[in-house]
């Protein structure tokens, strides 16, 4: 009985599979996409099951035939989810461990504590004057796309610059501001949109704009109402409203953040 026969290559085969489907379905949770994951996963068990197993011929054949162009839908469907996979394959932070067998990153805990000091304060005094603004911390996912859509600025983070690029009269004030490797990159910039998504009526376009590049990519956002004056984070898919400054200090120090630990541990 040949089918019985199980090796170690048939277990490393099936793992993988698992965690394929894992990390797709933890993916696509964020994008609002999971139930249409389900759905798909469902259909090719009901094929096989009426296929494979119960040989049902005509059904099967009926069923065989959406299988066939099932890749092309799948592409079609999951276009921006596929897209956003390929950057986070490609971005830098997979390759990390790269950079540690070869270099040391000298000063890194320093510059990133001034940097968030300097951040904080300035997302706070714009918050007092009800300037609003729209703050993307980049992550391992490379933002470059997005930086061309503005003025380019390399320069260090400062809230004294921070708050004159918001500042009403700015040109710069209506668009996004980029931080990359510690550095204002680039401000004015243009960000995707989250369309069909169901959000409070006191967040506007800001927000919205916000969510969109937190649904693809892996940035941290800072998001400040000029209506409230009220500051609020995006990060994976997720808006934490109204945070405070030790909220949103924590937010930018953590390596890794779930937003509903954000306000537990404050």
């Amino acid at each position: 009985m040949d089918w019985i026969q199980f090796s170690l290559k048939d277990f490393i085969d099936v793992l993988l599979v698992t965690l394929f489907l894992y990390y797709t379905y933890k993916a696509l949770k964020t994008s609002g996409s999971r139930t249409l994951f389900t759905g798909i996963i469902s259909f090719i068990i009901l094929w096989v099951v009426i296929y494979r197993l119960f040989d049902m011929r005509l059904m099967g054949a009926i069923l065989d035939k959406f299988m066939g162009v099932g890749f092309f839908l799948l592409v079609i469907l999951f276009q921006d989810d596929i897209k956003r996979f390929l950057n986070a394959l490609g971005s830098r932070g997979r390759w990390k461990f790269l950079g540690r067998l070869f270099g040391k990153e000298n000063g890194e805990e320093k510059l990133d504590a001034s940097y968030i000091a300097s951040l904080t304060l300035a997302c706070v005094n714009m918050a007092k004057k009800k300037s609003g603004a729209l703050i993307v911390i980049e992550g391992d996912i490379d933002l470059e796309a997005y930086e061309h859509t503005g003025e380019i600025i390399n320069a260090d983070v400062n809230a004294r610059l921070i708050e004159n690029i918001f500042f009403k009269n700015s040109p710069l004030h209506d668009g996004a501001l980029i931080i990359s490797n510690y550095r204002m990159a680039s401000a004015g910039c243009i960000l995707p949109v989250a369309q069909n998504v169901m959000m409070p009526k006191e967040m506007g376009l800001r927000h919205r704009a916000a969510l969109g590049m937190a649904r693809l990519t892996d940035a941290k956002v800072i998001i400040i109402s000029e209506e409230r004056g009220k500051m609020s984070v995006a990060y994976k898919g997720e808006i934490l409203a109204d945070v405070n400054a030790d909220e949103l200090q924590k937010f930018l120090s953590a390596t890794t953040t779930d937003l509903s630990t954000v306000r537990e541990t404050t």
